[in-house]
């Protein structure tokens, strides 16, 4: 979070659990992810550029990064930490004589937004987390380059193919604004409810597959005085990871796409979404939720699970690396595709997953050379490797981990729920299309986790800002088959 970007995450370094081989990991390189949309029509964003520090190019630098030459990184330091990044510009440095400034921080609205306002962007950005800067806003503002170009170049570790030919196909698609491709999702990632094998075993709980079957091992958590599910209050973009998934799953992805396609009855009328808001409201009802989840951050409700105060959590793949540090060596984490409601369209398998953790070129970064070449070099087995060693994590390229490196648990059981999903995998696209309708949804689960509006409030709030969205001109530009 990524992606989100999901929140402002918090991390530690990789830990020596491990379970994960290389030929688990490149299971992924065989799932279809998610068949996404082609976004018709083309239109804003400058992408004229604004730097022209460029030097000679050759077959290993074609975009002609300058030697002598400097990049400008700023990297979202969460749950994925930044000593990748750091390892990606030692490299760049040694290879082509370029080398970075580099700024880790959780401020990235804070830090950048005065920056673009003034012209002077840095080179490459990692647009995540809780403050970052929305998407749809810089690309409005003419502030994002055009990634065709590094796209269509050829692949470092095959020149014969084209950078976005090595990909996990369907990664790209969150990265699309009217039709071009304006930020790169770089991790893939995986959304859902999480779990401790441990705990389960010493309680004699079965792992889900049904909603009713979810509620029965909360009613028994909350009898042994243990929360059923927690989640991170003050980032109500974690709950919504169980209402959107369970939405998308009971109305099949044509709910989802309603919602996407800012259809008048994505909410209100959609008998999947009634029934996903009643079935989350149900946990706060009858208590379900851990004591005190609502007031809490993300890394303080994720730190309670961690010591067994609650038996399920809303997260992304990100969490394992994020809680290393608090994460009991025996805890054995899990991830858990959200469990069915009754009459559901897709199979308990389903997931969300898909690509993460946006990395933008501004359209007047001073060394658009260099940026272009890093982020060609990003999507190098190299560094993906370096990726995957530093920060617990697959990324976007197919078959992009070599054989020595190991993951932890969570990620293995990530890899497989994304292999057992197969061709059933979906991935919402309003988030990074239209981050004030985002927001205003959050803000509805906010006050429904909190009790202070019902479902049917929920759903008429949510469609209000479906609506609202749907009155801009511009939404026309992006649309779902």
């Amino acid at each position: 979070m990524g992606s989100t970007s999901e929140g402002d995450h918090d991390r530690a370094g990789v830990g020596r659990r491990a379970l994960i081989t290389r030929s688990a990991a490149l299971g992924l390189a065989g799932v279809p992810a998610m068949g996404l949309l082609s976004a018709c029509a083309s239109g804003g964003g400058d992408d004229s550029g604004g730097g022209t520090a460029k030097g000679k190019t050759s077959k290993d630098n074609p975009f002609g990064a300058a030697k002598g030459g400097k990049l400008d990184v700023v990297v979202f330091k969460g749950g994925y930490g930044d000593d990748y990044a750091k390892a990606w510009e030692a490299d760049f440095d040694k290879k082509l004589g370029v080398t970075s400034s580099h700024t880790g921080t959780q401020e990235i609205t804070g830090k950048l937004q005065p920056r673009f306002n003034a012209g002077n962007p840095p080179d490459i950005v990692d647009d995540s987390g809780a403050q970052k800067i929305n998407i749809d806003v810089l690309y409005k503002n003419g502030q994002l380059l055009d990634l065709a170009e590094v796209l269509d170049a050829p692949s470092v570790d095959d020149p014969a193919r084209k950078v976005r030919d090595t990909l996990i196909p369907g990664t790209l698609d969150p990265g699309l604004q009217e039709g071009k491709i304006v930020a790169l999702n770089y991790i893939y990632t995986v959304w859902g409810l999480w779990y401790s094998g441990k705990l389960f075993r010493d309680k004699g709980w079965q792992p889900p597959k049904t909603w009713d079957d979810f509620l029965a091992v909360c009613k028994d958590a909350r009898s042994q005085g243990i929360g059923g599910l927690a989640h991170q209050g003050k980032y109500p973009y974690y709950i919504n990871v169980a209402i959107m998934d369970l939405i998308a799953k009971k109305g099949g992805l044509d709910a989802m796409k309603a919602i996407d396609n800012l259809d008048p009855r994505a909410f209100v009328g959609s008998d999947a979404a009634r029934a996903a808001v009643e079935a989350v409201y149900e946990v706060v009802e009858k208590g379900y939720l851990m004591p005190g989840t609502n007031g809490l951050t993300h890394t303080e409700s994720q730190t309670r699970w961690n010591q067994y105060k609650a038996a399920f959590i809303t997260c992304g793949s990100w969490l394992e690396n994020e809680q290393l540090k608090q994460t009991p060596t025996d805890f054995d984490m899990k991830f858990l595709p959200m469990p069915l409601l009754s009459g559901s369209v897709l199979p308990f398998e389903a997931i969300r997953a898909g690509s993460g953790e946006p990395f933008v070129i501004p359209s007047k970064a001073r060394n658009l050379p260099a940026a272009k070449e890093f982020m060609r070099r990003m999507l190098s087995k190299e560094w993906s490797t370096l990726f995957a060693k530093q920060a617990n994590s697959l990324t976007i390229l197919k078959d992009g981990v070599d054989p020595d490196v190991r993951l932890r648990p969570g990620t293995q059981s990530t890899v497989e729920a994304s292999k057992a999903a197969g061709d059933h995998t979906f991935r919402y696209l309003y988030t990074e299309w239209y981050g004030e309708m985002g927001t205003a949804i959050e803000a509805a689960s906010n006050e429904l986790m909190a009790r202070r509006i019902q479902p049917k409030e929920w759903l008429k709030r949510c469609q209000a800002a479906v609506d609202k969205q749907a009155k801009d001109p511009a939404s026309k530009k992006n649309h779902r088959d």
